[in-house]
């Protein structure tokens, strides 16, 4: 699939509002397990910063983020990054955002000398799974009914990709 040129870049402090406000709105049981963020909560903190984000823009408004962090500080797991979060504003939905942020940030994981990209994605998340698949992760391990979400068990999917291939 073609992604039409979306601006992606790293966040800065000066982007916390934005994101903050995204992260609120865009808060749901589909995707989290975290309670939702209260208005007036930080975004960033010593475990959240600014270099951890890519940002996208349109018509120079944030409107999507993905996190990408190292999955543990020990020298052995180095060669891996993990996606730690993704969102996308309703109003840039079905643009190509989440997947130019994926791409982004597997560019960004090669460039840190990475050879893998992991994630973890609920077993409901059916839209967030395909797009995962069709960007070449593929299913590495279930937790099943790891999180109660929503009165219902729900699976966490563990999902991972070559960067070298």
């Amino acid at each position: 699939m073609i992604v039409p040129e979306i601006p992606i870049r790293e966040a800065r402090a000066a982007d916390e509002p934005a994101l903050a406000e995204l992260d609120r709105t865009t808060w749901s049981s589909l995707h989290a397990v975290m309670p939702p963020p209260e208005a007036g909560q930080p975004f960033y903190d010593e475990r959240h910063r600014p270099e951890h984000y890519l940002v996208a823009e349109l018509g120079g408004a944030v409107v999507g983020y993905v996190r990408l962090v190292p999955p543990t500080p020990l020298a052995c797991n180095a060669h891996v990054r993990q996606i730690q979060g993704l969102a996308v504003a309703g109003s840039a939905r079905g643009r190509g955002v989440a997947r130019a942020l994926l791409r982004a940030a597997a560019a960004r994981a090669r460039a840190q000398g990475a050879v893998r990209l992991t994630l973890r994605v609920l077993g409901h998340n059916a839209p967030a799974r395909a797009l995962y698949e069709a960007e070449g992760f593929t299913v590495e391990g279930v937790l099943p009914g790891e999180f109660l979400l929503d009165g219902a068990y729900v699976d966490d999917i563990l999902m991972g990709r070559s960067l070298t291939g």
